[in-house]
């Protein structure tokens, strides 16, 4: 049995961070940044059957024809990623009433839409990239046993020799999205690439503002490495332990992200919203027919 310090469970019978049912949960899960976003994709569903927002974790289910389908914000960063991908396995693999795992496993479908950084010339604003590798600076997914078993150990080794990794930072994980998702969202109108899951926004991306960096030249090295000649495409802060925690725990994940910055030529837009909007519309419309 679970001890209550553990699974925490609020009074009316929802998980601690996201105050979702057990019987709200859905298969197929769109995850997005921002709780505003929500409402976005949720304009996509034919009916809505709960709408439920807690500290940055804002769910709203219903159903595209006819089949079930919720939309979760997570917020910002990797630390909240631990949290919503924990909860989210506990609502569909732990019995609220006993606290024991069930004996029957059920895998989600969790598609993140986000925004992103390119790290390459050619990427311009407006493509939308696939974490097919998710390079993770987070070190999130080192905590857990397992992490080795998830991991591309070799990729993991050039990539920390060809930068020169500061050994003060967490020891950088590679994990890749789900094969399958991947390949039924992604479609032949996607970029398939090799993002940077960031622990920040700033120094841990690169920027520097008034505090000077520990390691400048860190994304010039970043940008000349190759992987069996691929290139490491973009940088966001989620989907590294969004695909190592779903592998870990038995569910499909992969993150797709809008490029709304590119490092490498310094060029950026904040009006990003249209091709977000198309974004989303082409992710929900594909995954609601996921027959995973």
């Amino acid at each position: 049995m679970i001890p209550a310090s553990e699974l925490l469970i609020n009074p009316n019978g929802t998980v601690f961070h996201l105050h979702l049912h057990p019987e709200q949960l859905t298969d197929h899960i769109i995850l997005v940044g921002d709780p505003g976003r929500v409402n976005m994709v949720a304009e996509h569903f034919d009916t809505r059957t709960f709408d439920v927002a807690s500290r940055e974790f804002h769910s709203i289910g219903g159903t595209l024809d006819g089949r079930p389908i919720m939309c979760l914000s997570h917020g910002i960063g990797p630390d909240n990623i631990d949290i919503v991908i924990n909860e989210l396995d506990a609502l569909a693999n732990i019995d609220f009433a006993t606290r024991e795992i069930k004996p029957t496993h059920r895998s989600l479908n969790m598609v993140r839409i986000g925004t992103s950084g390119a790290l390459q010339p050619e990427l311009i604003l407006g493509t939308s990239v696939v974490a097919q590798r998710s390079i993770g600076f987070d070190g999130v997914l080192n905590y857990y046993e397992g992490r080795d078993r998830v991991a591309d150990l070799e990729f993991e080794r050039a990539f920390c020799h060809h930068v020169g990794w500061n050994p003060t930072w967490a020891h950088p994980y590679v994990v890749a999205s789900h094969e399958g998702l991947v390949e039924h969202i992604a479609g032949d109108d996607m970029v398939l690439g090799q993002t940077l899951t960031a622990v920040g926004f700033y120094g841990p991306q690169g920027r520097k503002l008034r505090l000077p960096l520990a390691n400048p030249d860190l994304n010039e090295r970043i940008e000349t490495f190759r992987w069996h000649g691929q290139p490491i495409t973009n940088y966001e802060m989620e989907s590294a332990p969004l695909q190592g925690l779903s592998r870990l725990l038995g569910h499909r994940a992969m993150t797709v992200c809008s490029i709304i910055a590119n490092r490498v030529c310094q060029d950026a837009t904040p009006n990003y919203r249209t091709a977000m909007a198309d974004l989303v519309e082409t992710v929900v419309k594909r995954l609601i027919t996921a027959n995973f």
